[in-house]
């Protein structure tokens, strides 16, 4: 299950928290407008190289659910204040963000990033797909407003919600939260495609992909540049093996791709 202990509940209130698991998340996606027959997320059993192998590619998003304690809310306000002192430098600025207002929505939160920043296939006039166009040239905070004010992404939570292995919890002050991972193009890049100036550093990093691994959480600052993406899903696996789970005793974590493979995993 999810929760948003930090999230402010007096504009958008709480929603029921979504299980992780794929046949909900699909659930969501395909009510919402994605073509699940070119899209749709699996598990990631562990983050052994083994069983990494075994996801179905090409990976386009990967989506964690991870405990909350002290710890990690230390780190996440160390991080905000870095954030809000040097800015996001490397991050693409194309990247699609939303600020989480809604208690218990970082499920939909998590769907909405993977979705949105991962070229996948939405069918004519769907729910995401006017969001999406509609939140374009609006901020993270201008489109939490907007997701608040359309029943219908509410709507798809609550039934969502509702259809997963274990019955939705009658307290919803939980403990987890989801979080999203996907790969941009470093913003020096970006710019120079887009026929500006290119940095010093990135003109002579000749080993550099050109890609970023960013995390996408809603209740963060923005988005945060994880450092170069060469493989996102082993990025991600080490990722969450060194900042997540080596700093915490739980075992309350949970890991899905977004993937185009084969559903046959």
């Amino acid at each position: 299950m999810t929760s948003d202990p930090k999230v402010d509940t007096q504009s958008g209130g709480r929603w029921v928290p979504l299980e992780s698991n794929p046949e909900v998340f699909n659930s969501w996606s395909q009510k919402a407008g994605l073509i699940t027959s070119q899209a749709h997320f699996v598990d990631i059993y562990g983050v052994d190289d083994e069983l990494l192998g075994l996801v179905p590619k090409p990976v386009k998003a990967v989506i964690l659910l991870f405990p909350i304690d002290k710890e990690s809310e230390a780190r996440k306000r160390e991080e905000d204040e870095l954030i809000e002192k040097e800015g996001l430098p490397k991050v693409d600025n194309t990247i699609f963000f939303v600020k989480q207002t809604i208690g218990n929505a970082c499920g939909t939160i998590g769907l909405i990033h993977a979705l949105a920043n991962s070229n996948v296939s939405f069918t004519p006039e769907s729910a995401l797909q006017k969001f999406i166009m509609e939140c374009e040239d609006k901020n993270p905070a201008e489109r939490a407003q907007a997701l608040e004010t359309t029943p219908l992404f509410a709507n798809i939570h609550a039934e969502t919600a509702s259809s997963g292995q274990t019955a939705p919890p009658s307290d919803l002050d939980t403990d987890l939260h989801f979080t999203c991972f996907v790969q941009a193009p470093d913003a020096d890049i970006r710019e120079a495609a887009q026929g500006g100036s290119v940095s010093d550093a990135a003109r002579n990093d000749e080993k550099s992909t050109g890609m970023r691994l960013v995390e996408l959480d809603g209740r963060r600052a923005g988005p945060l540049d994880r450092g170069e993406c060469k493989d996102l899903l082993t990025d991600v696996a080490q990722l969450v093996k060194t900042r997540y789970m080596s700093m915490s005793t739980s075992v309350y974590f949970s890991l899905m791709a977004l993937t185009e493979g084969d559903d046959d995993y």
